[in-house]
């Protein structure tokens, strides 16, 4: 065999693997897209409502700011009420 033949020969492999590694990255790609969909929708609702939701978060900080106490005592129900969740699930396991 002539080396430039030899050459096209392993031209055409490379190219023809290069050509499968493209159609597996689309196929790879589309089923990314189809999986993290539920996610992107969700990240898309909670984009909507963006403006609300940081006002909504400064006029809370903004109340607990001037009461600390209110926040520890949140924290504290909020801490027991996972227990309670916890310890129930595991119950009813």
């Amino acid at each position: 065999m002539t080396t430039s033949r030899r050459r096209a020969d392993i031209k055409a492999e490379l190219e023809e693997r290069i050509e499968q590694q493209r159609v597996d990255i689309l196929v790879e790609a589309s089923r990314w897209r189809t999986a993290t969909r539920p996610l992107d929708d969700g990240w898309r609702t909670l984009m909507r409502f963006k403006a609300p939701l940081y006002a909504a978060g400064g006029l809370l900080l903004l109340r607990l700011g001037r009461h600390p106490g209110r926040l520890l005592r949140l924290g504290r129900r909020a801490a027991a009420g996972a227990l309670v969740v916890n310890r129930t699930r595991r119950l009813l396991r």
